[in-house]
């Protein structure tokens, strides 16, 4: 090595995690679709847990409240912990929805729910200790990672809608400081079940009680961010409400991003014990990632309209599952027709969770299709759907499950990209 290229080295030297850090599957992804998009290819592009504004807006009422709170003059520094009428907000909301008791001081809000997540792992995990998360899942190995922890990834089944079971999590959480939930699921638009959830708690419940009084305990953090966006029977449980003796050990995130299709509003907030909240609140008053002051203020005015959010959801919420139900429907229309795909009933979230399960077939280049890459890459240039595949939320490489979203799915989009999934399918021989 020459002496320019060590001193050029030497020179952008960073820390062990930044130069570990890897980046996200899905960027990739989409650099490569954007890549075909500016080329004039028609791409449908259903990677990003996202909405087109155009097809799904934030409600009106909360635009318009933004914009009165700007006129206002609320640019200010809002307080650390967010403003006291948005606590109170979500604490109303919090007890009416979901039947539980926090008080304002037990709740913080931020700039979305990345870094309530971040802050409820600065908060609790310390280097080296391990955190425990299901997947296929959405970021857990990036944030164990910024907190120089141990991952250990539970892979679950799709007999099990991809949701953990005490069972598959019991020989892990033993010395464990997090264990990582979500439901509704990104990537999967899957929840758990009262049983389900049940027996996880207990397991936590019994594990606590098993640590001496020296021991930090096992929490759990419960993102439960799409949970409002449940369809038909499905129901949301979580675990302060199955088992209250989990309140001390739980700390949940929310928030609007995508209750209100509103994820450049930046509006998420924690809720759980003071002490962790306090904790909580301290590192991101450091970090400075405070949702604005003059969307906190529009917020909190627009949870409080109980009529216009509830006619925001019904609406909201019957698009978004027609989207669902279409791709669903269109899906079981081609596993009829004789093709290798499959997909999941859609309970809940912006997502369905689709199987193609076309290893071993020939492409019309003929070249025969042997791993889960080759699999997106031929849906991208053959079928120009842009789906992500399990593997990039921790999933196993072989695995043939992808996440679909909807949430910038024109209805005409559905029913066209199904058509150009057809042809492609068709191509293939076996």
């Amino acid at each position: 090595m020459s002496n320019a290229k060590a001193a050029e080295i030497k020179d952008t030297r960073v820390s062990k995690m930044a130069e570990n850090l890897i980046g996200s599957e899905i960027i990739k992804l989409a650099g490569e679709i954007r890549e075909k998009m500016a080329q004039g290819e028609k791409i449908y592009n259903f990677t990003i847990g996202d909405f087109d504004p155009k097809i799904f807006p934030i409600p009106q009422q909360l635009q318009e409240e933004i914009i009165k709170a700007y006129q206002q003059g609320e640019t200010n520094y809002p307080p650390a912990d967010g403003i006291l009428d948005l606590r109170r907000a979500v604490a109303k909301m919090i007890t009416e929805w979901q039947h539980l008791q926090y008080a304002e001081n037990e709740i913080l809000i931020a700039g979305g729910a990345r870094p309530i997540i971040y802050a409820i792992f600065q908060a609790i995990v310390d280097p080296g200790d391990t955190v425990v998360f299901p997947v296929p899942s959405w970021n857990n190995n990036h944030y164990t990672h910024l907190s120089h922890a141990r991952q250990v990834y539970v892979e679950t089944s799709p007999e099990n809608n991809f949701m953990p079971t005490a069972d598959e999590l019991r020989e892990h959480i033993q010395g464990a400081s997090l264990l990582a939930l979500c439901s509704p699921l990104n990537p999967t638009g899957t929840v758990f079940s009262k049983e389900q959830l049940e027996s996880i708690c207990d397991l936590v419940l019994a594990e606590n009680k098993r640590r001496g009084p020296e021991e930090k305990p096992l929490y759990v953090m419960y993102d439960q961010i799409y949970w409002v966006l449940t369809y038909g029977a499905t129901q949301h449980f979580d675990p302060v409400s199955l088992r209250p003796e989990m309140r001390p050990y739980t700390l949940f995130v929310d928030g609007i991003s995508k209750s209100l299709a509103a994820t450049g509003v930046r509006v998420g907030w924690a809720f759980g014990p003071r002490r962790v909240i306090d904790k909580m609140k301290s590192i991101l008053g450091h970090v400075g990632a405070w949702s604005p002051k003059a969307e906190q203020v529009a917020s909190a005015h627009f949870l409080n309209n109980t009529n216009a959010l509830n006619d925001y959801l019904s609406d909201f919420k019957k698009e978004i599952i027609g989207r669902l139900d279409g791709f669903y429907q269109g899906i079981q229309a081609l596993k009829a027709e004789g093709f290798r795909v499959d997909a999941i009933v859609p309970t809940a979230a912006i997502y369905l969770t689709v199987q193609f399960d076309i290893k071993g077939m020939i492409q019309p280049d003929g070249q025969r299709i042997e791993t889960t890459e080759q699999i997106t890459a031929y849906l991208l240039n053959q079928a120009k759907l842009a789906v992500v595949p399990f593997s990039a939320f921790g999933a196993s490489k072989s695995s043939v499950w992808y996440r679909l979203s909807v949430g910038t799915a024109s209805m005409q989009d559905v029913q066209d990209s199904i058509g150009s999934l057809r042809s492609a399918l068709a191509a293939l021989q076996e």
